[in-house]
């Protein structure tokens, strides 16, 4: 079978784009083409996007969206802030389809191709990797970071009943010493517009519960929450959440939902309610709501924070590829 790869712009590629990773096993945000819109505005500086589809008689069937910088070719983003990344190729086909894509990357100039991000059911990994290794190229594959998740059962009830008899005993200890505190408002945003304006108040307390979050919390990565955010919304993916305790914001969570699964992007809260746990407690609702929504599937994402553990969190393995050119 004949395929055809060439360099598209992303505005021309993004419809076409969308509905391919709709039909990936599964599709994560950090590869949807708005979310690559943004960050190239952002953070793409003088970077070179090579965005290559792969086309079957027209038809889509990957893509490959990289950056140039030098001799280097790697994945559009950072892993500082796309916990996963990865080429969009549907399972049905995929080995075709990299092969197609191997082939048209001999044609390009690069050294070293640097995929980080591949979570270790990533197709890229049984498809794409041996392949490199059977053109001659030297192929590197090394544990980058575990990213904890849970399998939602089908109720809120059976999900506490799955917690460890310890974490489950301290998880209703703590929701019970919440709500004795005062009144409790846990609420949703997902429009664009109220994403836009809810996120100044995520950012501040993200910023006052953990030093490092102050740290990375710059203004250029201040106004690419900024953008994302609403830029998500649009697509119909962002969830803020907040909780309210006596009207007052003590907790923020930001999470994208995509598909069957809920994805834990990044939160705050206020140090002067920690010892009501409002963090533990809005990532606790936060999961309910992902129930009652019929998701599959809480991804924590990167990292090994305790709370990731004590909602059920099991690891999953996020993996650093380098393909040395032969």
């Amino acid at each position: 079978m004949a395929y055809d790869v060439r360099q598209e712009e992303l505005p021309a590629l993004a419809l076409e784009w969308t509905d391919l990773l709709a039909r990936c096993d599964e599709p994560v945000p950090f590869m949807h083409p708005a979310w690559h819109r943004v960050w190239l505005e952002e953070f793409g500086g003088d970077r070179e996007p090579v965005i290559l589809s792969i086309r079957d008689g027209g038809r889509l069937a990957g893509v490959a969206p990289l950056l140039r910088d030098g001799d280097k070719l790697s994945f559009i983003g950072h892993y500082s802030i796309c916990d996963y990344m990865d080429f969009t190729v549907p399972p049905d086909g995929a080995g075709d389809v990299f092969a197609a894509l191997l082939d048209a990357l001999s044609r390009e100039s690069w050294s070293e191709l640097e995929l980080r991000g591949l979570r270790d059911t990533s197709v890229t990994i049984a498809e794409f990797l041996p392949r490199a290794r059977q053109a001659g190229h030297a192929v590197e594959q090394e544990d980058e970071a575990v990213a904890p998740h849970v399998v939602l059962p089908k109720g809120w009830v059976e999900y506490q009943q799955s917690l460890p008899k310890k974490d489950r005993h301290e998880l209703r200890r703590k929701l019970r010493k919440l709500q004795a505190a005062g009144e409790l408002e846990f609420r949703c945003f997902s429009s664009p517009a109220d994403v836009e304006e809810r996120i100044t108040t995520l950012l501040r307390l993200m910023v006052e519960s953990r030093g490092d979050k102050a740290a990375f919390m710059s203004e250029q990565m201040g106004r690419f929450f900024h953008r994302m955010a609403p830029a998500m919304a649009s697509e119909g993916f962002a969830r803020l959440y907040e909780l309210e305790l006596d009207t007052k914001t003590v907790a923020s969570v930001l999470c994208l939902l995509q598909g069957d699964q809920l994805y834990f992007y990044n939160s705050g809260y206020d140090p002067q309610y920690a010892g009501l746990s409002v963090g533990l407690a809005s990532k606790a609702f936060c999961v309910r709501d992902a129930i009652d929504c019929a998701c599959r599937c809480a991804d924590f994402l990167r990292g090994k924070e305790p709370y990731k553990y004590d909602l059920g969190g099991e690891d999953r393995q996020v993996y650093k590829v380098t393909i040395r050119r032969s």
